[in-house]
């Protein structure tokens, strides 16, 4: 993958592309920034999910996984599904999966720095 270069000489459709591209990653990056839609989305890599069994994995309040799912819902990353009383929600397309790859590479893993400062400070 490479990276895009700004250059002087790029024309207004060029900028305003990049531009457009640069607000809807931020608009994805603030959804995913809370760590309580982090967490939802790192278990909805594994498969659908209801929201009692959102609440479980989280050990949270349902009122708080709902708000957190509908922020999540809002910036298209999730998808409902009512079978009965029952929601179920699923990852919308691949865009978190594979966010979420580099955020466990980088955070994560077990030979990560910020894991080897962890070990550090205990």
């Amino acid at each position: 993958m490479v990276l895009p270069v700004i250059k002087e000489d790029m024309s207004h459709d060029e900028l305003d592309k990049m531009m457009t591209s640069a607000c809807d990653a931020s608009t994805l990056l603030k959804a995913i920034s809370h760590e309580g839609r982090l967490m939802i989305l790192c278990h909805l890599v594994t498969g659908e999910k209801s929201v009692t069994e959102l609440e479980k994995l989280l050990h949270a309040r349902q009122a708080a996984v709902s708000q957190q799912l509908a922020r999540l819902r809002l910036e298209g990353l999730v998808t409902p599904r009512r079978e009965g009383k029952t929601i179920y929600y699923s990852l919308t397309d691949d865009r978190p999966r594979r966010i979420l790859e580099v955020i466990y590479e980088l955070f994560c893993s077990i030979d990560t720095p910020a894991s080897e400062e962890r070990k550090a400070a205990e």
